[in-house]
């Protein structure tokens, strides 16, 4: 087995960018086939590897990857998912990723952080949390370990 069927494998054959799935029967120069994504500039990242679509590759070379929140949740001032996993990887402890003007809102984006951070840090176990206060709602993303 070669590194690419490694970590597509490992990957579930998902972009750790966009999210969608990665065809395995695509040309690896096609921009929607696999490409394998080094993480050599997070050098305290525990997985070096990640499967990517070649075109995601390609942009997040030229700029940094952004992970983007789905237009169907209602999040004001969403943090960078990129960044907050990076901080939750490296020290574990609580981030606070959001408010949300509803308790179903937040109950939302909860559900799909818990989900998407399954894939963005395979291994890393997050939960979400949702506080409400001041007329908002929280999301706090926790790893247990502080």
């Amino acid at each position: 087995m070669s590194l690419l069927d490694d970590v597509a494998e490992r990957d579930g054959w998902r972009c750790w960018v966009c999210d969608e799935p990665v065809d395995p029967d695509k040309s690896v120069n096609d921009p929607r086939g696999p490409s394998v994504d080094s993480r050599t500039a997070d050098r305290k990242a525990k997985v070096a590897e990640r499967l990517a679509h070649r075109a995601c590759n390609t942009r997040k070379g030229a700029v940094k990857a952004v992970i983007a929140w789905p237009d169907h949740l209602y999040v004001v001032e969403p943090a960078s998912l990129i960044t907050v996993a990076a901080r939750l990887e490296r020290k574990g402890g609580r981030e606070t990723v959001g408010r949300c003007p509803t308790g179903q809102d937040a109950q939302d984006a909860a559900e799909w952080l818990v989900d998407r951070f399954s894939r963005l840090v395979p291994g890393l176990p997050v939960t979400a949390e949702v506080q409400a206060g001041g007329g908002q709602f929280l999301v706090v993303l926790s790893t247990g370990r502080r």
